[in-house]
């Protein structure tokens, strides 16, 4: 297979990962580094069973790596530039404007930058 048809194979698959919100508010709040299941899930307000669910996904995608401490099991990004990137993303989101306002594009980008 030739190497352009690699390397878009294997954007699109990261694509398709990164294809829920939740997944996405999950790389945003790793990037400042590690955090556990149970702090994930109060800071964006999901179930903890959802939040593990999606980490396994991004973990099995080696998109985070696992650490357990006890039962505590603490997740961070194997790296970290991929939240920069789902920043710049909001440019195309600014760029389609479709249901979404400004100030919450602002807002993300205030809150993710």
């Amino acid at each position: 297979m030739p190497s352009r048809q690699l390397v878009a194979k294997e954007l699109a698959e990261i694509f398709k990962l990164m294809s829920h919100p939740d997944r996405i508010r999950l790389i945003e709040e790793l990037k400042t580094g590690e955090k556990d299941v149970n702090t994930l899930a109060e800071i964006l307000g999901l179930a903890g069973p959802r939040v593990s669910q999606h980490l396994s996904l991004l973990k099995l995608n080696r998109i985070v790596e696992e650490r357990r401490d006890g039962r505590h099991h603490f997740y961070q990004l194997i790296q970290p530039d991929i939240a920069a990137w789902v920043v710049d993303g909001l440019n195309f989101v600014e760029g389609r404007m479709g249901g979404i306002s400004q100030s919450s594009i602002n807002d993300a980008r205030r809150l993710w930058s």
